[in-house]
C-alpha cells in the first residue's frame, strides 16, 4: 500500500511539475495589455506568409523582400534600436517610391505564449510603421501583419537563431 502510494504521488508531481516554457519576464516598460492603440489596418496571421543580439549587428541577414531590410529587435523589445538605422533609412527611400502597399510582418522568437507573441509581433511592425510614417512613407499605405512565433527563418536552440527570428519583415503586396 505504502508503495501504491510513493509511486501515485511520484507520478503527480511529474505531471503536475510539466516541462511547458515560461513566459518572458518583462521589467513593465514593454508589457503589452492593450492592443487599441494599435490603429491602421491590420491583418491576422497569414498561413502562407513567408534582434540584434549580444553577437553585434544583425543587418547582414535580410528576409524582407523588394528591396526592403528586416529591422531586429531585443528579447521582449519593441523599440527600434539604434543600430538599425542604416536599414531603416533604405526602408524608407524604398517604401517612399513604393506604388503598391507596404505588409509590415512582425516576428518573435519561439518564447512566451501564442498571445503574446502575437500581441508582441503586432508592437514591433506598429513601431516600423511609426517610424516610417515619421520620416514622409504614407500610412495609408502600410498593412500591419504579426506572425508571432509562427514564421521562424531558424529553427536552431541558440542565442544567435534567436535573435535573428526577433524581426521586422518589410514585402510590397502585388
Amino acid at each position: 500500500m505504502t508503495q501504491k502510494l510513493l509511486i501515485a504521488g511520484t507520478v503527480l508531481s511529474l505531471l503536475l511539475s510539466g516541462c511547458g516554457q515560461n513566459a518572458p519576464e518583462l521589467d513593465g516598460k514593454n508589457n503589452i495589455t492593450d492592443g487599441s492603440d494599435i490603429g491602421g489596418d491590420t491583418v491576422s496571421i497569414d498561413e502562407n506568409g513567408g534582434g540584434y543580439g549580444s553577437g553585434g549587428s544583425m543587418g547582414n541577414y535580410n528576409s524582407s523582400s523588394d528591396g526592403f531590410r528586416s529591422v531586429y529587435f531585443g528579447f521582449g523589445d519593441y523599440t527600434i534600436s539604434p543600430n538599425m538605422e542604416s536599414n531603416m533609412n533604405t526602408n524608407v527611400k524604398v517604401g517612399s517610391s513604393a506604388s503598391a502597399k507596404i505588409k509590415i510582418e512582425g516576428n518573435c522568437d519561439e518564447f512566451g505564449t501564442d498571445e503574446y507573441n502575437y500581441a508582441l509581433g503586432l508592437k514591433r511592425a506598429k513601431a516600423v510603421k511609426d517610424s516610417l510614417a515619421a520620416q514622409g512613407v504614407s500610412s495609408s499605405k502600410m498593412v500591419l501583419v504579426s506572425f508571432g512565433e509562427s514564421s521562424p527563418v531558424c529553427t536552431e536552440p541558440s542565442d544567435t537563431c534567436y535573435d535573428r527570428n526577433r524581426r521586422v519583415d518589410l514585402r510590397l503586396v502585388k
